[in-house]
């Protein structure tokens, strides 16, 4: 899954709780929602594919794994009750989420790190961050590759439907006042 994908699902996840869960006041707040949502690669692209490429190879390292989803999540459930800040465990269950979308339950290796062994599993594709950015991109958005467009295509959808709901209620909003 890439950009689109990570965001527009996670978004649409966050949404459908929020509605089906009224009284838990679940914020669906985009902007959050996409930095917890794309977190993971944040974190485990640039130090698997760049800085420990040589050694690990992988994008699906440490934030990826299941003790990162605990741990993120009792850190902001504490910033939660002594701060009464909720962003954090937004970015937490966002977070979680892209872990969800990744599928990772199909590399245990990786998931139940370190628990199941100290290393994690190399990529299949080898050459350089710029080589395999590439390589992602040109495939995220070709039809063979279903897996990863649609996807894509479902999460844009997501995206530019709560955007539309978005800017709908803001015009609605300023046409109150203006009356």
């Amino acid at each position: 899954m890439f950009i689109f994908g990570h965001i527009g699902i996670t978004l649409g996840i966050f949404y459908l709780l929020s509605r089906l869960f009224p009284e838990k006041n679940i914020p669906v707040d985009l902007k959050w929602i996409a930095f917890g949502a794309l977190l993971p690669d944040f974190i485990d692209k640039p130090l698997g594919r760049i800085i420990l490429a040589e050694t690990i190879g992988s994008g699906r390292i440490f934030a990826h794994t299941l003790i990162f989803a605990i741990f993120l999540g009792l850190a902001a459930y504490y910033i939660l009750q002594q701060k009464g800040w909720i962003t954090p465990l937004i970015i937490a269950g966002a977070s979680f989420c892209h872990v969800l979308e990744d599928q990772m339950w199909n590399s245990p290796t990786a998931l139940f790190w370190p628990f199941l062994g100290w290393e994690f599993p190399r990529d299949t594709f080898s050459g350089s961050f710029i080589e395999y950015f590439m390589g992602i991109l040109n495939r995220s958005y070709d039809p063979a590759y279903s897996g990863v467009f649609i996807p894509e295509i479902i999460g844009l959808v997501i995206i530019l439907l709560f955007l539309g709901s978005q800017i709908k209620s803001k015009m609605k909003e300023n046409h109150r006042t203006v009356s």
